[in-house]
């Protein structure tokens, strides 16, 4: 049983979600806010928690200040975002402030289930309107590494496994227990790659691997 806490101050949307989650027979709601004051109240009175879906516009502390307290108070609890707020720097903001998941309000319940259950497995969740959006941008910035016949760039099988992983947004511990290996091994892999393709840093390795088609 996943156990959730909603954190909306809207009364339509916030009765909207909690009807969704409950007709899940492995979800369960076990407390709601309409702010930060009031979800951390919640958690500390004790209420079990998995997972913490919460809006960033809300009355007093926003939701990436309510992130970064509860991660630090209660960090086995995961974070899910629910937003209206769709630019980059509200995603970035979001991921570094604690969260594991984001997602726009006009996602479908499909979609929103398979994120709270994505995330529950430990690992990062960003919606399918923003993931494709980020990606056609990537795909088209100028300075990308090809491949071309006199350069010709090979993977080990277990560099292809660690990148396809990366790409899905893994950390190198999430990678590493995939693939059950080292966290130093992983890196090793990171390291191996960006040399190997001389892409400066993760987010050019996989527009890299991407064009050239390593990767789908």
């Amino acid at each position: 049983m996943i156990n959730i806490l909603l954190a909306e101050d809207h009364n339509v949307v916030r009765n909207g979600i909690k009807s969704l989650l409950e007709k899940q027979t492995n979800l369960n709601v076990t407390g709601e806010a309409v702010n930060a004051t009031e979800t951390i109240q919640l958690l500390k009175s004790g209420t079990e928690v998995d997972i913490l879906l919460t809006d960033i516009n809300m009355p007093g502390s926003n939701g990436f200040e309510l992130s970064e307290q509860v991660k630090l108070l209660y960090p086995d609890i995961k974070i899910v975002v629910l937003t209206m707020l769709d630019s980059e720097k509200h995603v970035i903001k979001a991921f570094k402030s604690g969260a594991s998941g984001y997602l726009l309000k006009n996602v479908t319940a499909e979609e929103m289930l398979f994120a709270i259950q994505h995330v529950y497995t430990n690992a990062r969740y960003l919606c399918i309107e923003l993931s494709l959006r980020l990606l056609d941008r990537l795909l088209y910035l100028p300075n990308v590494p090809e491949f071309d016949n006199n350069h010709h760039v090979e993977f080990s099988e277990r560099e292809l496994e660690a990148l396809e992983l990366i790409a899905q947004g893994l950390t190198n511990e999430e990678i590493a227990s995939k693939l059950f290996t080292s966290k130093r091994t992983v890196e090793g892999y990171r390291k191996n790659m960006l040399q190997k393709t001389g892409t400066a840093n993760t987010a050019a390795l996989i527009r890299y691997a991407i064009r050239n088609k390593i990767i789908n």
